[in-house]
């Protein structure tokens, strides 16, 4: 039985990892919406400050990858952005309890930051809008 849901498994990763490009892109691209747009959200961060400058990546860098379109590059700038917001906005650089993402509520953006890394170490993949 283990050995069969190993072969399913392997013959579906393509399409999982398809799965994973476009729902991360998708939430990302959410996220950004929310904040340069006012979807969902209340808060709006001034025009040109760093968050809004976070969301304009966000939005458009998560489109990129959740159609898969130049997805190498925007996940690359993805990543960066969200290693920046955890070590800015998270971590802040200090120790003890808050050095842990469980406490300091940065867990979405290494989450983020590593999908991101992996998406553009190997590319678009299945049901994409480009050939990286």
């Amino acid at each position: 039985m283990v050995k069969r849901l190993e072969q399913w498994l392997e013959e579906h990763k393509t399409h999982a990892y398809a799965l994973l490009r476009i729902v991360s892109g998708f939430m990302f691209a959410f996220h950004g919406a929310q904040k340069i747009l006012g979807v969902l959200s209340d808060f709006q961060p001034p025009f040109g400050s760093q968050i809004w400058i976070g969301g304009v990546i966000e939005l458009l860098g998560g489109l990129a990858v959740m159609l898969g379109f130049k997805t190498r590059l925007a996940a690359f700038i993805c990543s960066g952005e969200m290693a920046v917001a955890y070590f800015q906005f998270h971590w802040k650089f200090q120790f003890g309890a808050n050095f842990f993402p469980g406490i300091n509520k940065g867990e979405a953006a290494v989450l983020y930051c590593f999908i991101f890394l992996l998406l553009a170490c190997r590319g678009a993949g299945k049901w994409s809008l480009g050939k990286d």
